[in-house]
């Protein structure tokens, strides 16, 4: 049972595998570079990579706009790379899972071009039509900054057809069976071709119903435990993570009963609320929203983020709360981007050492399964001067030999610019220089998923807060209990760039213990009434074994 339960403990890792690694020369990366760099993610500790989507696509939304669900997007190479990729994976020990986007489809598509220009086509059906743009009116409109409805006017069908996202990525008609067998029959593709998983893009939005928002309808998790079923009985030991950008207690019914939807859903509320702590220099943000999380079945797991592909999404924050984050994090304009902020972890943080160990100790020590974002590992940087989200999809920074080491293709060939400058452009950052530097932050990453790895009660364990007893508490100081079977860790962080004192207590009685931090081996003074007097560095973080 607990080699089924593998995502409880994993790493993930996600990959956008045209920025990884060119191996032809064409300024792509592809799916034979990304196999040539396995040994790289292995020995950093990964234990699953999540690919962006792989499949035939005009890339008007970067492969979310899939024009053939059961193909490789060519650049990429072929289903023979892609089985290479997975095969090399496998003997590493490393497993693979992939986007599947249920809920739309490009407007390229086969199915769609044949919906629109027949309306006796029986992929009319396939999609969602109308002949006015007042349906659903009570749904919001996601893509803001670009979309003014959710409705588009087709001329050749001479009807509305309706998308939550881009226009260009019609919505696929989840009331119509063949649809729903359709969307089976491309999981069963992958997953034949011995896929792990995959990472289900967008799917609170599958079903319609007037009178509703259109998100979270009980249909959708009748359809989504349907999928999960299909999964048990043929693949067991295969899993789905929800991309469902809500609130803790709305994506909580992913999970269903436990074992009937889900097996992992991110924590997007979490997110934005560890940048906010780190910027307030206190632990109520992330007091406030763990306090709404409820607590998940032993067969379920959250999965926690630091940042991703898309802009740091501030769609779960109240609006006084946007408008700060705003102002910290993105002063300038073209920082901004929806209801977001397109930049990269290092630059968010201001490339310091101390706020970026505080932000990856709080993602490998918090309730979830971690995971890391390509390149944010060595701290790359962004082009906010990118169109879109892609400032923070640039080319992997390998080396500081030509084009970072990412492609040998004259640099005008490449997909997208290699980050320049002083701080961020390869001379600075890159794989090459931080492997041999014991103290790069590439090695700070790799030393903490090395002792995550080690500890069970990180990915099992329960959680409680600390807190300080008066009149030794600080609000910059966040403190909790991870604890499983017979590991105990006490988790402190200070928040502050100045140093804090703090007496803490925890609810457990351990008053033999003799502290160890586990990412330095250093000991602390043992308790006395069961407490811990600590004295904090700025930006100090310590994991206490007790």
């Amino acid at each position: 049972m607990k080699d089924e339960l593998w995502y409880k403990d994993a790493v993930f890792y996600q990959v956008y595998v045209r920025a990884f690694f060119d191996s032809n020369a064409d300024g792509h990366g592809d799916l034979a570079g990304l196999t040539q760099k396995l040994d790289y993610l292995k020995d950093l500790g990964v234990d699953c990579l999540w690919l962006m989507p792989i499949y035939p696509s005009p890339l008007k939304d970067d492969g979310y706009d899939i024009s053939d669900f059961y193909g490789i997007y060519p650049t990429y190479g072929d289903v023979k790379d892609f089985k290479a990729l997975l095969d090399a994976a496998h003997k590493r020990g490393m497993r693979v899972i992939t986007d599947l986007v249920l809920n739309h489809t490009s407007d390229q598509h086969p199915w769609f071009q044949a919906a629109r220009s027949d309306p006796n086509s029986p992929y009319r059906d396939y999609y969602v039509w109308s002949d006015t743009d007042q349906k659903y009116k009570e749904a919001r409109i996601i893509f803001l900054d670009v979309e003014k409805s959710n409705w588009t006017w087709d001329e050749a069908a001479g009807q509305y057809y309706w998308h939550r996202f881009y226009s260009s990525q019609p919505d696929l008609n989840y009331d119509n069976p063949a649809v729903q067998e359709e969307m089976i029959n491309v999981m069963k593709f992958w997953l034949d071709m011995g896929i792990d998983g995959f990472r289900c893009d967008a799917v609170p939005y599958l079903f319609e119903r007037e009178g509703t928002n259109c998100e979270n309808l009980p249909l959708t998790h009748e359809y989504l435990k349907r999928l999960r079923r299909f999964m048990d009985e043929h693949y067991p030991g295969r899993i789905m993570l929800a991309e469902a950008n809500q609130w803790p207690q709305d994506v909580i019914q992913y999970f269903g009963s436990g074992r009937d939807e889900f097996h992992m859903g991110f924590h997007f509320p979490l997110m934005p609320r560890i940048f906010m702590a780190l910027k307030r220099e206190e632990r109520e943000p992330l007091v406030w929203i763990l306090d709404q999380t409820p607590d998940l079945s032993e067969y379920t797991q959250w999965c926690i983020f630091l940042r991703n592909h898309d802009e740091l999404t501030l769609e779960m924050v109240t609006e006084e709360e946007r408008q700060w984050m705003w102002e910290q994090y993105a002063p300038e304009p073209r920082m901004r981007l929806n209801l977001g902020i397109r930049r990269r972890l290092a630059p968010l943080l201001d490339n310091d050492r101390g706020k970026l160990g505080l932000a990856y100790s709080l993602l490998f020590t918090m309730p979830g399964s971690p995971i890391i974002y390509y390149g944010d590992e060595i701290g790359m940087g962004d082009n906010i001067w990118l169109k879109d989200r892609d400032g923070v999809r640039t080319p992997m920074q390998w080396s500081n030999t030509n084009n970072a080491g990412f492609s040998d293709a004259d640099a005008e060939k490449l997909y997208a610019p290699v980050i320049e400058g002083p701080v961020y452009g390869p001379e600075r950052v890159n794989v090459a220089d931080q492997i041999n530097d014991p103290d790069s932050l590439l090695n700070m990453v790799r030393h903490m998923i090395s002792v995550r790895k080690q500890y069970p009660v990180f990915g099992w364990g329960k959680f409680t807060w600390v807190f300080g007893e008066a009149p030794y508490d600080s609000s910059a100081v966040c403190a909790y209990l991870r604890h499983h079977e017979n590991e105990r860790v006490l988790v402190v962080h200070n928040f502050s760039g100045s140093s804090q004192s703090v007496v803490l207590r925890p609810p457990i009685e351990i008053q033999a213990a003799v502290p160890v931090d586990l990412l330095t081996g250093k000991t602390y003074t043992p308790f006395e009434d069961n407490r811990l007097k600590l004295d904090l560095a700025p930006y100090q973080y310590l994991w206490l074994r007790l």
